[in-house]
């Protein structure tokens, strides 16, 4: 948090109000309070936002697309991010300085990019630069803290996304020999054998023990930080061969987050967009089953109807974080808002938003 400055109010605990009004009540206020803002208004939601939030958004994406498209809303002057919290600080970095980016919940946070400090990385830098020499790029997934892609940023690295993972390695591979890939090891070791490394060719590094796990030998040419989705780790090939025992016929999509062995023995795997414009695209009468977050699993069986869909895992539940954000806390920081007095606003320091842009703006100019 040492990267972020945190102004106005930053919420406690959610007013008792809130809890005893009903949804109806709820969904009226928010309601009142997006005509009343009009276009000073702008509410981005993630695709794996719960359906009570996610029916106000006027945008509904990945990170970092709902990102770029707040920052292309310039009349708005609230960005009421209904994500987490990397996200929201994205929002801050892209957008101009006359816009407020606001968290309705400042629990909602990811597991994943915690699993990446600045204090881990720059110890994990200096030790592979020792090892390694000039040799390292560092990529990072954009689930990841401000400060990652900051630290990303100067030292000539850049983001990726799902979506672009693979056209980013290669990129980076033309500037170094190797590629140090924070924080989701599972991401950037799927990627990397799809254009043909082999996995003795990659290495872990424990950024809690410090030190390599395997062979740091010379050919090595990803390094993998030792991070994960909680989520997508749930995702396990047990499910993946109990259904091809029981129901053989029916195809497995998954996220590139999930382990490597889930998605080798899957059939399809890729990106959220990827995953929703796929079933968007299959037959009627498919049968699917889908790994990843379970509100987008959910609403995707209720957009598609004509289709068989059902999570890999079937005792899957919702990302705990994504789901902080509820009504409650929605119309809360509405209201502040309305008031004039925001709470949960993400302020990003400039030093380190600047390089954490150009981390961003590298990837946009190789994809």
């Amino acid at each position: 948090m040492a990267s972020i400055e945190l102004f106005d109010t930053v919420q406690t605990t959610l007013p008792e109000e809130y809890k005893q009004r009903t949804t109806e009540e709820l969904i009226q206020r928010a309601n009142e309070i997006k005509s009343k803002l009009g276009s000073r208004l702008f509410i981005p939601g993630h695709h794996y936002q719960k359906d009570e939030v996610i029916q106000f958004a006027d945008a509904t994406g990945d990170s970092l697309q709902l990102a770029q498209i707040s920052a292309q809303n310039a009349e708005a002057d609230y960005i009421v991010f209904c994500g987490v919290h990397f996200m929201a600080e994205t929002a801050d970095i892209l957008t101009g300085e006359h816009q407020t980016v606001v968290l309705p919940d400042m629990r909602a946070g990811c597991s994943m990019a915690d699993m990446a400090n600045m204090e881990q990385t720059e110890k994990a830098w200096e030790q592979l630069v020792e090892h390694y020499g000039d040799t390292i790029v560092p990529l990072t997934y954009v689930n990841s803290t401000a400060e990652i892609k900051a630290f990303v940023g100067k030292h000539g690295g850049a983001t990726v996304t799902s979506s672009n993972a693979k056209k980013m390695l290669q990129w980076a591979f033309k500037q170094k020999k190797r590629i140090l890939f924070l924080p989701d090891q599972h991401l950037g070791r799927n990627t990397a054998y799809d254009l043909g490394i082999t996995l003795e060719d990659m290495v872990v590094w424990n950024p809690i023990q410090n030190n390599f796990e395997g062979n740091p030998h010379e050919d090595v040419k990803m390094i993998l930080w030792k991070g994960h989705c909680s989520v997508h780790e749930n995702f396990r090939i047990e499910h993946v061969e109990q259904l091809r025992k029981e129901e053989p016929d029916r195809q497995i999509l998954v996220h590139p987050e999930c382990t490597h062995d889930v998605v080798r023995a899957s059939d399809l795997d890729g990106s959220t967009k990827y995953i929703i414009e796929t079933i968007k695209a299959a037959p009627a009468g498919s049968k699917w089953a889908i790994g990843t977050e379970m509100n987008l699993v959910n609403r995707l069986i209720q957009q598609h109807s004509d289709k068989d869909i059902v999570s890999l895992n079937p005792e899957m539940c919702p990302c705990l974080t994504m789901n902080r954000i509820d009504l409650p806390h929605f119309v809360w920081a509405l209201e502040e808002i309305e008031k004039g007095t925001p709470m949960n606003v993400i302020r990003v320091d400039q030093s380190i938003a600047a390089d954490g842009k150009l981390a961003i703006e590298r990837m946009f100019e190789h994809v």
